[in-house]
């Protein structure tokens, strides 16, 4: 599979037209149409849905869009690690993350570096812990933060210094705002929606014991901005962790920690036996000089 052949086909799908990624990529119209069925042809299956004005992905097509940006990222990523000049400590770093203020770690080691070394760029990738660790195993990112992770024994890790701290964000007219915290008892009466995270449900049910299947769970999120737009519209309370929604005082919500108080470790987390490009052997070295 040609890696230019795909940078067309991603042309088509960003432009809906094969006529306007044609003029974008500077090619013939016939050119770029004989590469694009070139490429189903080999695959084997059938990339577009050809309308009158513009083009749609077929399933087949949304799958090899998504291993075609994975691709051109990791080849973009390994070019930058090999062309940097050997003289100069100069590169990129991907960093993978969840939604925690331990995060706010990473950033001050972040800044140190980039006091030292200008030329060293830090891109940060969003996303709930299966996104991030599929990035990681992939290469796509070269470190990942995660919050509470069960197993770490295919990985080089370090705790980041802040622990997190479960608990409901609530509008503040809830019947339960004026509550200092809340108890696996009030839990039982809400309507709730929770992280859509294997290790956040074990974590939770051990927290509630038996009594955790009697919970009236309405929906599931993976990025906190959602659901608190769900409990902004009064659909429900949020299990989220502190911090990560505003709570001052023009701000419609407030937080509760959970009683008895469920308290959750963040991990920075590498492959490995895996080499590291040179900016990150320094990162890594950074990470573990501030939190060893």
């Amino acid at each position: 599979m040609d890696l230019k052949v795909l940078r067309y086909f991603l042309a088509v799908v960003q432009k809906e037209s094969i006529t306007a990624a044609a003029e974008y990529l500077y090619l013939t119209q016939p050119t770029l149409s004989r590469q694009l069925s070139a490429l189903e042809d080999e695959l084997g299956v059938t990339l577009f849905m050809r309308g009158n004005r513009k083009i749609t992905l077929t399933e087949e097509g949304r799958r090899l869009r998504k291993r075609a940006e994975e691709i051109l990222d990791l080849v973009t990523k390994t070019e930058s690690e090999f062309l940097a000049p050997a003289e100069q400590l100069r590169g990129d770093i991907h960093i993978g993350s969840g939604e925690t203020r331990a995060m706010s770690d990473i950033v001050q080691i972040i800044q140190q570096v980039r006091v030292d070394y200008p030329d060293i760029h830090v891109h940060i990738h969003s996303g709930d812990a299966n996104d991030i660790l599929d990035s990681l195993t992939k290469g796509l990112v070269d470190f990942a933060v995660l919050i509470g992770p069960e197993d770490l024994s295919e990985y080089e890790f370090l705790r980041l210094k802040k622990k997190n701290q479960w608990g409901l964000l609530m509008r503040k007219d809830s019947p339960y705002a004026a509550k200092t915290v809340i108890t696996q008892q009030d839990m039982l009466l809400m309507p709730l929606i929770f992280p859509r995270q294997h290790n956040t449900e074990n974590k939770i049910s051990q927290w509630m014991g038996p009594h955790y299947r009697q919970l009236n769970i309405i929906s599931t999120y993976n990025l906190i901005f959602n659901a608190a737009l769900m409990v902004e519209h009064d659909l429900g309370y949020a299990l989220c962790l502190d911090g990560l929604v505003s709570t001052v005082d023009e701000s419609i919500f407030c937080y509760k920690p959970l009683q008895p108080r469920l308290d959750i470790d963040v991990y920075v987390v590498w492959k490995k036996h895996n080499p590291l490009s040179k900016v990150s052997e320094l990162f890594a070295n950074q990470l573990k000089l501030q939190l060893l």
